[in-house]
């Protein structure tokens, strides 16, 4: 079984993904999110079409705002 490293913790990971889609399966599509993958930060605008694979480190943070 394959993993990625989400905040620190091992995910299963089976085949290639889009970041777009492992955040829905994390149960965080639609709420915004600060990614950074294997060291790079990446932009919104491009989760749809950035690829994660077994191996690779994923830093996340959910951005929320309350009073």
């Amino acid at each position: 079984m394959n993993t990625i490293t989400v905040n620190g913790i091992e995910h299963k990971l089976d085949a290639e993904t889009t970041l777009s889609d492992l955040l829905a399966r994390l149960g965080l599509a639609g709420r915004p999110v600060v990614a950074e993958l294997n060291g790079s930060a990446i932009l919104p605008r491009t989760f749809g079409e950035t690829t994660v694979r077994p191996g690779d480190s994923l830093e996340l943070v959910a951005i929320c705002a309350g009073g």
